[in-house]
């Protein structure tokens, strides 16, 4: 049997993996966030459940023997929507307090998982830093980084992480097959049986500011559109360039595209006056949808700070702790809680917080249940 240690455990993404492909314990899990270690304790009842990892009590509690260590540790540091400061930010330096137990325990096998922006970090020097303290140790990992989206094994989500799979002392190099699936011949609708659902669907306010982009986009003349369409500059009165060079191009697109349009821009204005008094992101628009849709209702939707965007209903973007939340343009409502855990590949079966806004945030910290069984299936051929 398989010992592992579950460490910034979340929910129990790891745990979830290591239940579907093999006979296997989980002997230590550690998570701080208290209400996701009680979402831990009541899916996997009688873990051996601990807090900060940063405490030598919490160290000293790890089984001496173990075969795997897994640990999701703290992205903030690295991803493009923190502060970037990486081992500046205290919560950077967790890896550190890995690297140790590695050293001490020295277990088979690793696996660690992070935001795909750690590659690139400070220039690459912060990946460099952590492959090169693991392999000091004695562990084989990859020469190239290992990143991987669950909708490069057929879940239609786009969600990159980077993995770092490894193998104490192993005599042979580290390969990880990843064969990308084209995610535009996804279709995410299709995934599992999305059904009405009035709990979360969208306040008038919303309604009707996609009510009044899906007159504009299904007025003018272009299908496509490559680049935001600004509410504001829809007009041909001149304007003074600002001191950035693309936001200038932007405008320049949104005056053409008026010109283009202009008997029916001007009549769908006198129409929709209201727009005039709704928040900045309102009055933006982001059709990513290419001539797949004809309609806002055809794709899925998010009201983000930069405007509305509309994508092709092939993948779900990102499920983030600060998502925006995606809406199924179709039904006129957001994701259940419950839904987002089937596209991170949790089983059925598996209990959520209570709270939706909770559950979202503990799935957006979550790996992808399927992407980790994939990862493991192959590190365990070594």
């Amino acid at each position: 049997m398989l010992k592992y240690i579950d460490l910034f455990a979340g929910i129990g993404g790891f745990h979830c993996a290591l239940d579907k492909i093999y006979e296997s314990k989980c002997v230590f899990t550690s998570e701080i966030n208290e209400e996701a270690a009680k979402v831990y304790a009541e899916n996997f009842p009688g873990c051996n459940l601990h807090g900060d990892i940063q405490l030598s009590e919490t160290k000293n509690s790890i089984p001496k023997d173990f075969d795997l260590l897994c640990a999701g540790f703290p992205c903030q540091p690295f991803s493009k929507s923190g502060n970037l400061k990486g081992f500046e930010d205290t919560r950077g330096t967790l890896f550190f307090d890995i690297l140790e137990i590695l050293n001490e325990h020295k277990p088979k096998y690793i696996l660690l998982e992070n935001v795909s922006n750690l590659v690139s970090h400070d220039n690459g020097n912060t990946y460099k830093r952590i492959t090169e303290s693991l392999k000091e140790i004695g562990y084989v990992i990859p020469e190239q980084p290992c990143i991987i989206s669950p909708h490069n094994i057929g879940i239609p989500v786009l969600r990159p992480r980077v993995y770092i799979p490894g193998v104490f002392r192993s005599d042979s190099k580290i390969n990880i097959s990843i064969k990308p699936i084209d995610k535009n011949k996804l279709d995410a609708l299709d995934y599992f049986n999305l059904e009405e659902n009035d709990n979360l669907e969208i306040n008038d306010h919303q309604k009707n500011a996609l009510e009044i982009w899906d007159q504009f986009y299904k007025g003018i003349k272009e299908e496509t559109i490559g680049f935001p369409i600004w509410y504001d500059f829809l007009h041909d009165k001149p304007f003074s360039p600002t001191k950035y060079k693309w936001k200038d191009e932007f405008i320049k697109k949104n005056k053409l595209l008026y010109l283009n349009n202009i008997s029916f821009i001007e009549e769908w204005k006198k129409m929709n006056k209201s727009l005039k008094k709704y928040p900045e992101s309102y009055r933006k628009f982001e059709w990513q949808c290419g001539s797949h849709c004809k309609s806002i209702y055809e794709g899925f939707i998010q009201f983000r700070p930069s405007g509305i965007r509309v994508k092709r209903p092939t993948v779900f973007s990102t499920q983030v702790a600060i998502n925006q939340g995606q809406i199924i343009g179709k039904y006129k409502r957001r994701l259940t809680s419950n839904e987002a855990k089937l596209l991170q590949s949790f089983p059925k079966e598996f209990i959520m917080h209570s709270d939706e806004k909770v559950a979202f945030k503990h799935l957006g910290n979550s790996v992808n249940v399927d992407v980790v069984k994939y990862l493991l299936t192959q590190l365990f051929q070594h």
